[in-house]
């Protein structure tokens, strides 16, 4: 019977991972693609494009928690978590095939609209969808595989969306958004519906329901939660620098702006061929520890970076490999922990509410992500580093440093906070019992 079932489960946990890969491939145009289109291909002033995007981005961060408290509150007949699935999915679709092929005539107040709604229902499919990974399974490994599926489409999904301009429409950013929307409208709504058909409900274990003042005083009482997205933001602050400057370093430090993309292809590939490896690993020492393990080879890894000069192609490329495979934990484990913090949420206020933990969640993503962007381009201008003239000032050291010792330095942060994690298999496994066990309110 086990034997037999645990093709079953990964069947399940594959399907229900399917919409990660078209919800990923519309987070690269919408913030990456899309401000050029609309300043370059549509002739909008930039500064106004760039003010546009900063409200589509607060209105993001703001929907996260307010999508989060109405996915563990609203109970309709068909289930918390599919329901918003389901209904989001196509939405998302629509608004952004409106986003991606704009009339020749739109101006911001068109941006405006369609991108603050493609945000919205994007992030009314993501919260429930993440949550609903997160409650399909009680196990402490069980949670890392669902994690491990669903990231690894993720990353998937983003080089798809990366590839399709370079592939199909490399001199018309115009028709690959076309070509983006179109894989949009047909994805979305089949792999939701995919989802949804043939993955569980998971079942909703609260005993009763609490109110927001009582829920942010559990909140802040989950000492392991409050350690856990300390460590994941500061660690995300620190991937997302060389993310933000790899371009750049790339171009300017190495002098091959021709290798851009296929380095960053090579970055992601390699993120997710190191999935595997990570979850193999913490079913031997635990998901804290093996994550902190990764953190600490990145590292190793990143210190080498400000040596390399021009031409310096094979030693990067060697970079991109290793701290590609290092981030490929990054992906996984912190969101297969975070599963199991919300247990301690579940144990001590009796009401399970998976979709707020994960709103949170997505929303320090976002913070550190801008954060990366506003730390960076300041401190290169403060360096004197200049786009026309990288070489003014101590721009290029400046640049590499930032891109690799800064990081170290908040990876450091990050491990710190992890290595000690309390909540390991055997302490996840005492509150699961406890839940289960908990009498239930008439």
């Amino acid at each position: 019977m086990a034997s037999a079932a645990k093709p079953q489960w990964r069947t399940s946990v594959l399907v229900y991972a399917l919409p990660a890969l078209p919800l990923a491939i519309l987070q690269f145009p919408l913030f990456i693609l899309l401000p050029t289109y609309y300043a370059e291909g549509l002739g909008l002033p930039l500064a106004a494009v760039g003010t546009a995007f900063v409200a589509i981005r607060v209105v993001d961060a703001i929907s996260d928690p307010v999508v989060g408290l109405l996915a563990d509150r609203w109970q309709p007949r068909f289930g918390r978590r599919k329901s918003w699935l389901i209904a989001a999915a196509p939405l998302t679709a629509v608004t952004s095939a409106m986003l991606f092929m704009p009339p020749s005539d739109a101006g911001i107040s068109y941006l405006l609209l369609w991108g603050t709604l493609t945000s919205i229902a994007s992030t009314a499919a993501l919260v429930p969808f993440n949550a609903w990974g997160a409650e399909l399974s009680t196990d402490y490994h069980g949670r890392s595989d669902i994690a491990g599926a669903r990231e690894g489409l993720v990353v998937a999904g983003s080089l798809l969306a990366a590839g399709v301009p370079a592939i199909l429409a490399a001199d018309d950013l115009g028709r690959a958004l076309t070509w983006i929307a179109i894989g949009l409208l047909v994805l979305l709504p089949t792999t939701a519906l995919a989802a949804v058909l043939s993955v569980p409900e998971p079942a909703d274990r609260s005993r009763r329901r609490v109110g927001l003042a009582e829920g942010l005083r559990h909140i802040t009482a989950n000492r392991p939660f409050l350690r856990l997205i300390a460590a994941f933001a500061i660690n995300s602050l620190a991937n997302g620098l060389p993310a933000t400057l790899f371009l750049l370093f790339v171009g300017r430090v190495l002098g091959e702006p021709t290798l851009q993309g296929p380095l960053l292809f090579l970055y992601f590939l390699c993120g997710i061929l190191g999935i595997p490896l990570w979850l193999t690993l913490s079913k031997r020492i635990g998901k804290h520890r093996t994550w902190a393990i990764a953190m600490i080879a990145a590292c190793f890894v990143f210190a080498v970076v400000p040596a390399l000069g021009p031409g310096d192609v094979v030693p990067f490329g060697a970079i991109c490999v290793l701290t590609g495979l290092a981030v490929g934990a990054d992906l996984v484990l912190p969101a297969a922990m975070q599963a199991d913090a919300v247990d301690i949420d579940t144990a001590s206020s009796g009401s399970q509410r998976t979709g707020l933990y994960f709103a949170l969640w997505g929303l320090a993503t976002k913070l550190a992500l801008a954060a990366a962007v506003g730390i960076a381009f300041p401190l290169l201008a403060l360096f004197g580093f200049r786009p026309d003239d990288p070489e003014a000032g101590d721009g290029l050291f400046a640049l590499a440093v930032l891109y690799a010792w800064v990081p170290i330095a908040l990876k450091a942060g990050a491990i710190a906070l992890m290595w000690g994690y309390s909540l390991d298999e055997t302490a996840q496994a005492r509150l699961v019992r406890r839940i289960d066990e908990a009498p239930t309110a008439p």
